[in-house]
């Protein structure tokens, strides 16, 4: 018997009666030197990139077509990660037909994170153990004092990922390792990540006709932009673990940090969300904005998405702190 995605409880942690091939299951439990050395590459140059950023702009300035390819980008593959990675694959927050189901898995390996099935694996596991022994990215892993926070922020940032110790997919993604397409697709995730970072030279190239149109376009689109939707997603771990409000009741530290909140499409009100993990809408208070939320509810007008967990006032009241 298998667990389609859409059967499988939000989350739940579940055991396939028959495991696929062990190649399904997209890497073994330990990661390799290899894995490391190619992780340190894909987050070290873009960052070495969004350094450079600043003084780059301020030397030959930025031009409509870089900001506009890095922008699209920018907020197509974050909401990639938003909407498909997290509410869609990770909790369940709607149904969506199989078009749509496809579009999110591609948009969102689009981001440079990580395979699907794998990311969708940490997250699950983070919820399961959020700021405890098991949580794979608390903040809080070493303590309280100034120095284990400061050092317990690296972790959560950035330090997790290359831990050597990875999470069992088969136990926490177990629908999506029984599911072909969304195995196959988070296989392909260096096809997506050279797609990725590919489009923005292409086009660049191709509008300006010239070489140092397709480079400006690769430094600003490619790199720049995926540095800077790294931090932020990151940012969701350490920051908002760390600090910000927290008007609703949750068994961790989880916090609403509204400044990280257009940059992080809406996940930076991170309270409610362990509040409330199943639901589709994050901002649920006056003024805060959720545009992963404004897009799930433009699908549901389009027919595309179903049975949408949106909060009600009187589910929103029940999980209120005090």
């Amino acid at each position: 018997m298998t667990i389609q995605a859409d059967e499988a409880a939000p989350g739940a942690v579940v055991e396939a009666a028959e495991p696929p091939p062990i190649s399904a299951t997209l890497g073994g439990e330990k990661q390799g030197l290899a894995e490391r050395i190619t992780l340190a590459l894909f987050i070290g140059i873009p960052f070495l990139a969004l350094v450079a950023a600043v003084p780059a702009a301020w030397g030959w300035g930025l031009g409509w077509l870089d900001l506009s390819l890095a922008a699209g980008m920018y907020f197509l593959t974050c909401h990639g990660i938003t909407i498909g990675y997290h509410r869609y694959f990770t909790h369940s927050s709607f149904k969506a037909g199989r078009a749509l189901r496809i579009a999110l898995a591609v948009a969102g390996s689009l981001a440079v994170e990580g395979p699907l099935v794998r990311w969708v694996a940490d997250h699950r596991k983070h919820h399961r153990y959020s700021d405890k022994d098991g949580d794979p990215h608390s903040p809080w892993r070493y303590g309280e004092t100034v120095p284990a926070l400061l050092k317990g922020l690296w972790w959560a940032h950035m330090g997790w990922l290359f831990d050597e110790e990875q999470t069992p997919q088969q136990k926490y993604a177990p629908d999506l390792v029984a599911d072909t397409a969304i195995r196959n697709i988070s296989r392909l995730f260096w096809l997506w990540t050279l797609i990725s970072m590919l489009i923005p030279p292409v086009v660049g190239g191709l509008v300006t006709l010239s070489w140092q149109g397709a480079l400006s376009a690769f430094f600003w689109g490619s790199l720049v932009r995926v540095a800077l939707l790294h931090h932020v997603t990151w940012s969701i771990n350490s920051i908002c673990h760390a600090v910000g409000e927290r008007p609703f009741k949750s068994r961790d530290r989880s916090g609403n940090v509204w400044w990280l909140a257009v940059l992080s499409c809406g996940e930076s009100w991170h309270n409610l969300h362990h509040a409330d993990p199943t639901s589709a809408r994050h901002g649920v208070l006056r003024g805060q904005v959720d545009s992963s939320a404004r897009l799930i509810r433009w699908f549901e007008l389009a027919g595309w998405a179903s049975d949408v967990r949106w909060p009600t006032a009187k589910r929103i009241d029940a999980r209120r702190a005090g």
